[in-house]
């Protein structure tokens, strides 16, 4: 039995990896708001109340579904990297990689820019009713989450000796707080007031409103302030070394959130959409393609087969993104070939009877595929103090034995319109970069993903995404909304992802049970994280399975990794019900993520 009840309504469905912003994106339904205005709150309230895996200056891809038009559309919130960006100016510092940390490695930040897009032209509420919920967590303060509170005290010594700033952010009186102590952020409500007074100052247009916040962002204070920080300013990172930083405010007035169509696939009759190859969503249709030539369904869930078969898959679709995806604007990415049920038939005879530990990235259209050489550890980089190691190692997470690998924070809902979003908000965490002084928030780390390699997709390059491991899932269903969900974790999304999204098509299960089933994933593949680990053989698995299926696993070639049960992912989804209502589920995996209907 499921840990938590199917959860079906009529008005509108939020489900995120934060109680007080699936609490908030209701209150936007109650409103008269639609769901995009309700992600939007949810997510600027994420921004606040979970500092250590997102902030205002990372990432957001979006997926929506527009009810009124039929239109399934990306609002892209990744920004490029800066002007200045290039792999000389890297080789000139005397690097060989981006650092994982520091303020090198920060992009345009492309959140606020996105979710300000979605709510001016799909929205119906203002930027102070999205915003001000925000502003009062930051003002008033909200519990702080125990990984956050983790997070803190590892870093306090950084805090306190070097990232200043930080310390004077995130430390009380040079002490990092307990978990479950108030936060407050008054920097950061300081800044969201200011944007919101822009706003106001514009109009009651919600359009308007938006496009000054907007460009109070971009193009006004926001951007003096990063812009005199990135000239001025100096900050330790993974080297060990100060560096300054490349982004200017030119870089950030000259961006736009574009506004994509998303990649997709049929799969059983659904039509699954993902961002395109500048984040790893296409790695989830890859995978679908390779499995529609399986029959899951008679393997049985759980079984030896079951696992890997899809662990296998994922080996091979995963092998594609090292070798094929980056930004489709400064590559030439063979998605449409990579795609094709033909070439996944003739991928899916290299599924063998034993576990692969070699990666093959495959020919689409008979090209040469191409795979950097991977760092296992940082380049040169020292590791003590503790801090200086948890610098070398890119995640949003600090490295304790106890700790996940990577995490990020989810945002959906529907309404009962039938209008859908999910969002995967990321970058920008406490632990990435120093605050900008006077904003009270870091920038993001995102250009750690690109390779300072020639002729590769995904090599470094001014103005160019990053190939970005943000990876949210919408689906319609007979040309009909069906689900949107997403998960933090990395690189794993799109295989924790994708197992929810089996467990309902392929073994029949309602999506809270389908959240909650035990599942697994593969190390096979480098991380895209610095310093880009990979354990090729390494099948980790919550425990739960059946100790006779790991047994064969183990036979067919798989290094069992088990850990403990329930804490693999934190799936988020909503959707429309078989009778026309709207659905919300949570996994119950770290206790914070939570759904809500009304």
């Amino acid at each position: 039995m499921p840990l938590r009840p199917e959860l079906h309504g009529t008005h509108g469905a939020v489900s995120s990896t934060h109680w007080l912003a699936s609490a908030t994106g209701m209150a936007m339904l109650d409103r008269g708001g639609n769901a995009f205005d309700a992600a939007t709150a949810a997510a600027l309230v994420i921004q606040v109340v979970e500092p250590h895996l997102n902030g205002p200056g990372g990432d957001a891809p979006i997926l929506i579904h527009h009810a009124a038009s039929g239109r399934v559309e990306v609002v892209c919130g990744q920004g490029p990297m800066p002007a200045a960006a290039t792999a000389h100016a890297f080789r000139q510092r005397g690097l060989d990689a981006v650092p994982g940390s520091g303020l090198l490695a920060a992009c345009v930040p492309g959140a606020f820019g996105a979710w300000m897009r979605l709510l001016r032209d799909r929205g119906r509420l203002r930027v102070e009713d999205v915003l001000l919920p925000a502003i009062g967590y930051a003002e008033d303060g909200y519990p702080l989450l125990p990984k956050a509170a983790e997070m803190i005290s590892v870093m306090a010594p950084l805090f306190r000796d070097e990232w200043t700033e930080s310390g004077r952010t995130y430390l009380d009186h040079g002490t990092a707080p307990a978990a479950g102590s108030r936060m407050r952020n008054p920097a950061l409500a300081r800044t969201f007031r200011r944007i919101l007074a822009e706003a106001r100052a514009a109009g009651a247009d919600r359009e308007a409103q938006a496009e000054a916040a907007r460009a109070a962002f971009y193009q006004g204070f926001v951007a003096e302030a990063v812009d005199r920080y990135m000239a001025t300013g100096s900050a330790v990172d993974a080297t060990g070394r100060r560096h300054g930083g490349l982004l200017t405010g030119e870089d950030l007035a000259s961006w736009r959130p574009p506004v994509e169509t998303p990649a997709s696939f049929d799969y059983r009759g659904h039509l699954v959409h993902k961002p395109g190859p500048w984040s790893q969503g296409p790695v989830f249709l890859q995978q679908l393609a390779l499995l529609e030539g399986f029959d899951l369904t008679a393997m049985a869930h759980g079984s030896a087969d079951h696992l890997h078969t899809v662990v296998e898959s994922a080996k091979l679709a995963y092998a594609d993104r090292e070798a094929w995806y980056g930004d489709p604007v400064h590559a030439d990415v063979p998605l449409a070939a990579l795609l094709d049920r033909d070439y996944a038939a003739k991928r899916r005879e290299l599924i063998a009877p034993a576990a692969s530990g070699v990666l093959r990235p495959g020919s689409p259209d008979g090209r040469t595929p191409h795979v950097p050489t991977c760092l296992d550890t940082p380049s040169g980089a020292p590791t003590d103090p503790d801090w200086l190691a948890q610098l070398g190692n890119g995640i949003p997470t600090v490295l304790l034995r106890t700790a996940a690998k990577g995490d990020t924070t989810c945002v959906t809902a529907t309404d009962r319109e039938g209008n859908m979003v999910v969002s995967t908000p990321s970058g920008g965490w406490l632990k990435s970069s120093p605050v900008v002084p006077g904003l009270g928030f870091p920038l993001g780390t995102r250009g750690q993903m690109a390779w300072l390699v020639e002729g590769h997709p995904n090599s470094l390059a001014p103005g160019k995404r990053p190939r970005t491991t943000l990876s949210p899932t919408l689906v319609l269903k007979e040309g009909r909304p069906h689900l949107a969900f997403g998960t933090p974790g990395g690189d794993q999304q799109d295989q924790w992802t994708l197992h929810f999204f089996l467990n309902h098509v392929d073994f029949g299960m309602p999506p809270q049970q389908a959240t909650e089933a035990t599942t697994f994933h593969t190390d096979h593949v480098p991380t895209s994280f610095t310093p880009r680990q990979s354990r090729p053989l390494t099948l980790v698995a919550e425990r739960g399975f059946d100790p006779a299926v790991l047994e064969e696993l183990g036979r067919r070639g798989h290094e069992l990794r088990e850990v403990p049960a329930q804490t693999l992912g934190k799936v988020c989804a909503t959707g429309v019900d078989g009778g026309g209502g709207v659905v919300a589920a949570a996994s119950p995996r770290g206790g914070q993520a939570y759904a809500v209907v009304r």
